[in-house]
């Protein structure tokens, strides 16, 4: 039986979209909650270390598969009645991990992108834990010895595979924004606008550790498109004109105001509609009593808004954490040929027929897509020779 915390459409339960808050391009939609829960807190760990390895199999400076990036902090996660309460930031700077020297640079090594540390506590690694397991999708390459291969990419996979990112603190108007606004009382979260894209969406369960966790929005990985549009005009601050003729009390006022705030909820709901409401693929990571963490994506069909992340879903079904990232038109073309070719077993004819291209048009889309060590040279010559041919 299917676990139903498992999360096929990502819905906004539990939750309200205040209205946003506009800076520059950038516009803050606040998310707030109603119904706040105290059996599940979440902590900042800072690292200061250059960057971080982290060890997805084996033991922490043994063999096996790695992940290495740019790791700022990590999460702590509590749960469980009076036992996030009574670990809540008694346990925040365990030792977690190894820091080494590599070269001039320090760098921490770290186990799993989850790690147990207690038995209602763990901790992991925000946006890493989902951009690990975008980067590990079908990592393994061709199941078949086809002759088109590599012996590289037949031995190895995909080994290497890397994704760019940008790190907010490049962004001043991002900067700008969360130094300028203040956090609502009931505020758990904000979805992060540029231009009126929806670059990414960050909800904890707690007021009191957003409010700890807001300003970490600089230290986390963005997409490119937060600095895209550099040289756009503001956004245009949006607004709902009171119908006066509704009004003839206090408590008329009061009820326009609350129906007003209530269309601007429902209006962010629909700019975000990428996100929130579209099915999603997602991966059970770990069951902490009563929740579910995972990791999930969108479609990846390159005509459409794409986006990964993490979520916990609880028991009844609301949304207690959630942290995404927006991929570029160029990570999701990559990660849709990926997609397609595993679909159809690395079969270069069958993946061209599926896709409606011929399979010189396919070979040349992998090499551009940066995957051209698969395949061996005398197949890109080849591709390389028919387009110039015109064929």
């Amino acid at each position: 039986m299917s676990d139903t915390r498992l999360i096929r459409r990502l819905e906004a339960h539990g939750l309200r979209f205040a209205p946003a808050q506009a800076w520059n391009r950038m516009r803050l939609v606040p998310v707030l909650r109603d119904e706040v829960r105290d059996d599940l807190r979440f902590a900042r760990r800072e690292y200061s270390e250059w960057a971080a390895v982290v060890s997805l199999e084996g033991e922490l400076e043994g063999r096996g598969l790695k992940y290495i990036s740019y790791v700022p902090h990590g999460m702590v996660v509590s749960w469980g009645q009076r036992q996030a309460d009574a670990v809540y930031g008694t346990r925040l700077n365990v030792r977690d991990g190894k820091k080494v020297m590599a070269g001039p640079l320090p760098v921490r090594l770290l186990h799993r992108m989850v790690h147990r540390e207690d038995k209602n506590q763990l901790r992991m690694l925000p946006l890493h834990l989902a951009m690990e397991g975008f980067l590990a999708q079908h990592f393994g390459g061709p199941e078949i010895a086809w002759s088109e291969y590599s012996r590289d990419a037949l031995t190895y996979g995909l080994n290497p595979r890397m994704e760019s990112s940008v790190p907010g603190w490049l962004s001043s108007v991002l900067d700008g924004a969360l130094r300028t606004f203040e956090v609502h009382e009931k505020q758990v979260g904000l979805l992060l606008f540029n231009a009126d894209e929806l670059l990414s969406a960050f909800i904890v369960s707690h007021p009191d550790d957003y409010r700890v966790l807001h300003r970490t929005l600089l230290e986390d990985f963005y997409g490119e498109l937060l600095l895209q549009y550099g040289y756009l005009q503001e956004v245009v601050e949006l607004w709902t004109p009171l119908d006066a003729k509704r009004v003839s009390s206090l408590g008329d006022l009061r009820a326009e105001v609350t129906r007003m705030r209530e269309d601007w909820g429902a209006f962010h709901g629909f700019m975000a509609g990428g996100l929130f409401g579209v099915e999603v693929s997602s991966q059970k990571v770990y069951e902490a009593g009563p929740y579910l963490l995972q990791r999930f994506h969108t479609s990846l069909v390159p005509s459409e808004e794409n986006h990964l992340g993490e979520a916990i879903v609880g028991k009844d079904g609301t949304l207690q954490y959630l942290k995404t990232y927006r991929l570029s038109a160029a990570q999701t073309r990559r990660a849709y040929l990926l997609q397609q070719l595993a679909q159809s077993q690395w079969n270069l004819d069958g993946v061209a027929e599926q896709m409606g291209s011929t399979r010189q048009e396919l070979v040349t889309r992998i090499q551009n897509a940066g995957f051209g060590y698969l395949l061996k040279a005398h197949v890109l010559e080849e591709a390389r020779r028919l387009a110039t041919r015109g064929r």
